[in-house]
């Protein structure tokens, strides 16, 4: 989760090197966060609230002997952030917003656990991927591939701009666009840290990529336009031609080596 579009949040304009004991912390948190995106992703189906799934989502958290980072932050009223089909980010949760079949919906997790962050997002379809049209499909392909892609960029000695370019040439490459008001962060102890990660931009620019380094990649594709909305209710960020968006999210680890994925799965 990014609550402001392009602010620099947590950090106060330096990036934080993280310990091997930090490390160990974040390790931890990222699992947390992963489980629960897991065992909410498994109870998208026809008929359930959003409400609902954002109980589950707190519910699963605290019992992991963790906190949902988001509930509170900068105001926000929900344990995670769900939005659906033109919703990009930070949909609120609701009891009167039910998933219906067919429906994209992406949910965005943050758990804290021992003072440090992990943050997760994912783009589900209910009712089956296979089930969606050819667009929809090709539009979740494509941006879970631009992150897969983004953290291949992610060794020691490369750019920031290195991570952008990998998604923008994926999400653009494919026919879709990217609202470049939304972006990637650092994040640790805080949930949002220098640097940002935008998901446009020149190859071999931006800030290098040291060891200790943790950061949230997030790529964001719009189907038909890079322009955004905001609802009314000041948090829900729309593609503005109402068609659909998709957004898929997983905090790293930069080493000596390869990327450690701290909100993978094993």
């Amino acid at each position: 989760m990014y609550g402001f579009p392009k602010r620099r949040v947590g950090s106060r304009g330096r990036i934080i090197i993280k310990t091997p004991r930090e490390i160990d912390f974040m390790m931890r948190a990222g699992e947390v966060a992963a489980l629960a995106l897991n065992h909410v992703g498994e109870m998208i189906t026809p008929g359930i609230s959003t409400w609902e799934l954002n109980r589950v989502i707190g519910d699963f958290i605290k019992r992991k002997g963790a906190r949902a980072s988001f509930k509170g932050l900068y105001g926000f009223p929900g344990n995670a952030c769900i939005s659906i089909n033109s919703e990009l980010i930070h949909g609120i949760p609701s009891r009167k917003r039910f998933i219906r079949a067919g429906d994209i919906v992406t949910i965005d997790i943050g758990a804290n656990k021992d003072g440090y962050h992990g943050d997760v997002s994912k783009t589900f379809a209910c009712s089956g991927f296979d089930n969606l049209n050819e667009n929809a499909q090709k539009l979740l392909r494509t941006t879970e591939q631009a992150l897969r892609d983004a953290i291949c960029q992610c060794m020691a000695g490369n750019r920031i701009g290195d991570i952008s370019n990998a998604i923008q040439t994926q999400i653009e490459g494919s026919g879709y666009f990217i609202p470049d008001d939304y972006l990637g962060h650092g994040v640790g102890r805080d949930l949002h840290e220098d640097p940002n990660v935008p998901n446009t931009g020149p190859p071999g620019r931006g800030a290098r990529l040291t060891p200790g380094m943790t950061l949230a990649i997030e790529p964001m594709a719009n189907s038909t336009t890079k322009k955004t909305e905001i609802l009314r209710d000041e948090w829900t960020v729309v593609e503005a031609n109402g068609n659909l968006s998709a957004h898929f999210e997983h905090t790293v680890l930069i080493t000596s080596g390869s990327p450690v994925v701290m909100t993978l799965l094993k």
